[in-house]
This record gives C-alpha cells, structure tokens and sequence, in this order.
C-alpha cells in the first residue's frame, strides 16, 4: 500500500528535485511521486517520507539520491516521436551539412534511447558515405543502461517504418523472443552519456543540429533559459535547435533565429 505524504513533505522532496535536475514537480504530480518513491520507503523500512528525504538530504548515500532522480525524471518515449522531425532532419538538416566534415547531432532528453536510434536510422540511411555520430544525453543512468542494449518490446516498434525495422533491427529469438533489438552495426554510431542540462556542460563537441523535445515542459522559465543557454554553445553556427510540439522559445532566447514552428537556427 502506498504511503501517505504530508504537503511539507511533498514540498521538500519537490524542491529537492528542482534543485538536483531543475524539474518542477506540480501539485497535481503527488500521487506520480508517491508511487514511485513507496518502494523506496519499504527498502529502507521507513515508516515517513520525512526519513527518506532526510537520508537524500545528508549526502551519504549518492547511489540513492540518483535512484530518486531515476524515478521522478522517466518520461515515456517511443520510436520516430513525431515523425515531421525526421522528415525535416532528413530533408533539411542533413542536406544542410558542412561539405567533407563528419556530421554529428545530439538527442539532448534521450530517455531510454527510442529518439537516438530514429535518428541513426535516418542518418543511416542518408549520409551512407558520411562520416556521422549520434550523441544521446539523460540525466537518468537507469534509463541510459537500458539504452545502451538497444532491446526493446516488439509492441514499441509500430512507428519505425517498416524498411529501417528490415534494415536496422533484428527479432529476438530464444531468451529474446518478444524483443527487436537494435542491429550492433547501428549502436556502435550512438554515444550514450549521463548530462544535467542544467548545470554547464563540457567535453560533448559541437553539434550540427540537437533536439530537446518534451523535456522543456517539466521546467519553469528560468530553468529553460539556462538549460537553453549551457547547450547553445554546443550548437554551431547554422545549426538546427528542435524543440517538441507542444513546446516554444518565445521569450527563452534570442540567440536562434525561428524557421518555423519547433524549428530554429543559430545564425551564421
């Protein structure tokens, strides 16, 4: 049975989260948090989430305060999310390309690794004598580590189209069976690696285009400014900013210039 949670306690786990990955956790979100945190309470047999939070708090145990960060920052994601982003990396972005330079994009919320191997699909297919690098960011180790082993339920490969599920994944068979798994020959071209985009971001290189889709809209303005600011130097001059349906940066940066909705460019 779930715990029950006091609005101070919920308010304290609820900075904490802002705090550590600039997520900010509405009222309408207590029961999400509960749900996934009650576990942990049982694993360490409190009784309060006041004793949890006292635990996450101290410092000592890093293991556990990235297991909270783990369970409130998975989002659901699925193959070719979408998919007019994909037309237009495929008809824009990668045509775009500075000539004879190895062409590199970043999945900025990567989650477990469903918009990373659409992307390498697509460049796959398109840049076959290009050299190329897809570069995947959470800040959620639990869902990289399932990223990193391309194995997904066969459900979720309903919207890769069927010529890349040919191509680019494999059915699992025995201890597999019920899984695609994505072919070894695609995974070695996407990097996968922990980033808070929150906090300044080094040693990832530039980038031709990134996309930070459905991410920004777990974040207030002031957490979007400075998530936008530390990835815009990654980005260069006449790459693409992709940002998701529902979200804009109206009144985030004047840095990009607007190409149309969802879609911007850093100036030359």
């Amino acid at each position: 049975m779930d715990a029950t949670i006091t609005d101070r306690e919920f308010g304290l786990l609820q900075r904490l989260i802002y705090q550590l990955a600039g997520i900010n956790l509405s009222p309408s979100k207590k029961i999400l948090l509960v749900g996934r945190l009650t576990r942990r309470l049982q694993h360490f047999g409190f009784g309060t989430f006041s004793e949890y939070y006292r635990l996450l708090a101290s410092g000592i145990d890093a293991d556990e305060l990235q297991t909270f960060v783990d369970l409130l920052t998975t989002n659901e994601t699925y193959f070719f999310r979408e998919p007019k982003h994909f037309e237009l990396l495929r008809d824009l972005i990668v045509p775009a390309r500075r000539p004879n330079k190895a062409f590199r994009i970043w999945s900025g919320a990567c989650s477990s690794g469903e918009e990373p191997y659409s992307m390498a699909m697509v460049l796959a297919e398109h840049l076959p004598n290009t050299p190329w690098e897809v570069f995947a960011s959470d800040i959620s180790q639990t869902v990289l580590a399932r990223a990193r082993t391309g194995v997904y339920p066969l459900e979720r490969a309903h919207g890769i189209p069927p010529a890349y599920l040919r191509k680019y994944c494999m059915k699992g068979v025995r201890s597999q069976d019920g899984n695609l798994l994505v072919t070894p020959e695609l995974r070695e071209r996407v990097r996968f690696a922990q980033v808070n985009l929150t906090a300044p971001i080094t040693e990832v290189g530039e980038f031709d285009a990134i996309f930070l889709r459905n991410v920004m809209i777990y974040f207030d303005t002031d957490i979007k400014r400075k998530v936008v600011e530390n990835m815009l130097p990654c980005l260069r001059p006449a790459g693409h900013f992709v940002v998701g349906h529902s979200e804009s940066l109206n009144g985030i940066t004047d840095l990009l210039k607007p190409l149309r909705p969802t879609v911007y460019q850093k100036p030359v």
